[in-house]
């Protein structure tokens, strides 16, 4: 069975940082697409940032492009999320999710392209 799980979430004020990790219990996580989503109340979930199968290639929304870093290591199943100079409009849970790519594909910005999803972290971003 595979779990996808989020951790660092947390209360910040603005201009603070945060960084989220992700694990993923899989049997091969380099040939997982990884990527982060966010849903903030009475909107729809949203894509955030995600990264290719070997951390080549990074994808970004754009309204957190220079703020917010995807990265990964493959050796710990682990995504991380780094967020800096965060915004009040930052406020959501953040949520985790897997691709799995038999052969390397683009990264998805769709969320309904992931196989697996974590519960998602809470991040409040106080003005």
């Amino acid at each position: 069975q595979v779990t996808v799980v989020e951790s660092g979430g947390g209360l910040v004020q603005a201009g603070g940082s945060l960084r989220l990790s992700c694990v993923a219990s899989v049997r091969t996580f380099s040939r997982y697409v990884m990527a982060w989503f966010r849903q903030a109340p009475g909107q729809e979930r949203e894509f955030v940032a995600g990264i290719d199968r070997a951390a080549g290639d990074t994808y970004y929304l754009d309204s957190v492009k220079g703020r917010f870093t995807i990265s990964r290591d493959n050796a710990k199943n682990t995504v991380y999320l780094q967020m800096n100079s965060l915004k009040p409009d930052d406020t959501a849970v953040y949520y985790c999710a897997a691709d799995f790519q038999v052969t390397p594909m683009e990264v998805s910005r769709v969320e309904g392209k992931y196989d697996y999803w974590g519960r998602g972290t809470q991040v409040v971003v106080s003005s």
